[in-house]
């Protein structure tokens, strides 16, 4: 049986390339890759052939002068794009009526008196980058905690990392590994009156019993609110006087899931459905093209140092589609200049 799967595998994705053996071991140290049989060994190989053609091909390109961002091999560089689709990009869209009827009309008026750049991780709102795992859709945990991160480092001075475990093991209208809106989480930490620490709570990238307790609570949630729903221009006023806010994108490009680093434009991610969460964080101009300062949860080793930079003012990958941010209290001052808080001493 196992020579049977060797010969199916190699009829199907034809023999490895022996002058990418050395980049194949390399990738494969630098990435503690290794694999349960030679059958998978095979098909890993495969797949990422694939890929280093991919980044070698658009590179050229971008060197060209022919697109505005470059790629670069990463931890997915193994995982075929439905693979990386299905495993981590679990976000579940709100439901249109329900997203219209949360939208605060606060940020309609758009951006007439807003900063020309905004990035808050320059002011403590904004945590190290996480990993989601390879096998684990908690985007919508990250991004959740993230936002909330940001609220209660403006109200307290001080930035404590929260734990997406939390969400994952006692939000029970979520999925956990297998997805769940943002909404959700914001509501859960409503109800339960409280979210514990990343440090007290850590993360364990599967779902496990809920073991919540208020001896580890260090963020707390009042409501939620949205953004008028493809409005970018509010979008952008919301950042500015806010802080980081959650969204939810298209992430399903093998360019995004080999992004490395540049402005990311391409001209084929739709707008029409959002699969993964993420965190805006900010946003700025690099020689005349605007983009959105966007963190992921897929480590510090994709992109550049976890964070994306995306086009802005097109409603890129629907970045603007369903915009949500926590409210931590009643009070509704800015934030901007804040420049008291500072980066929490403590290992995660």
């Amino acid at each position: 049986m196992r020579s049977l799967a060797l010969f199916l595998t190699f009829a199907v994705f034809g023999l490895a390339s022996p002058h990418l053996n050395d980049q194949w071991e390399a990738w494969r140290a630098e990435f503690q890759k290794v694999y349960t049989d030679e059958a998978e060994a095979v098909y890993r190989r495969a797949v990422w052939e694939k890929k280093w053609r991919l980044v070698r091909r658009h590179n050229l390109e971008a060197e060209a002068g022919n697109s505005p961002f470059t790629l670069g091999l990463n931890q997915l560089s193994d995982m075929s794009t439905d693979e990386v689709n299905a495993k981590l990009n679990r976000l579940k869209e709100e439901d249109p009526a329900s997203f219209d009827s949360w939208i605060s009309t606060r940020w309609d008026k758009g951006v007439e008196k807003v900063p020309e750049s905004v990035d808050w991780r320059q002011y403590g709102l904004v945590s190290p980058v996480q990993n989601q795992g390879k096998d684990c859709g908690s985007c919508w945990a990250f991004s959740a905690v993230g936002a909330l991160e940001g609220q209660m480092a403006r109200k307290t001075g001080v930035l404590v990392p929260l734990s997406p475990q939390n969400l994952m093991d006692c939000c029970l209208k979520n999925n956990g590994c297998d997805g769940g809106k943002l909404s959700n989480a914001f509501q859960y930490v409503i109800d339960n009156d409280g979210i514990d620490s990343w440090k007290y709570y850590p993360y364990e990238e599967k779902v496990g019993d809920c073991r919540y307790s208020s001896r580890g609570r260090a963020g707390n949630c009042v409501s939620f609110t949205t953004v008028r729903s493809g409005n970018e221009m509010a979008l952008q006023a919301a950042v500015a006087e806010l802080g980081p806010v959650s969204v939810g994108i298209n992430a399903g490009l093998d360019s995004f899931h080999q992004y490395k680093e540049g402005v990311y434009d391409p001209p084929d991610c739709g707008t029409e459905t959002n699969t993964h969460a993420v965190l805006v964080v900010g946003y700025d101009t690099d020689q005349g093209q605007d983009y959105w300062i966007v963190k992921n949860s897929w480590g510090s080793k994709w992109g550049e140092q976890g964070y994306i930079r995306m086009a802005r003012n097109k409603n890129l990958c629907g970045i603007a589609r369903q915009p949500i941010y926590p409210i931590v209290d009643n009070k509704t001052g800015s934030p901007r200049g804040f420049s008291s808080i500072q980066q929490p001493h403590e290992e995660m």
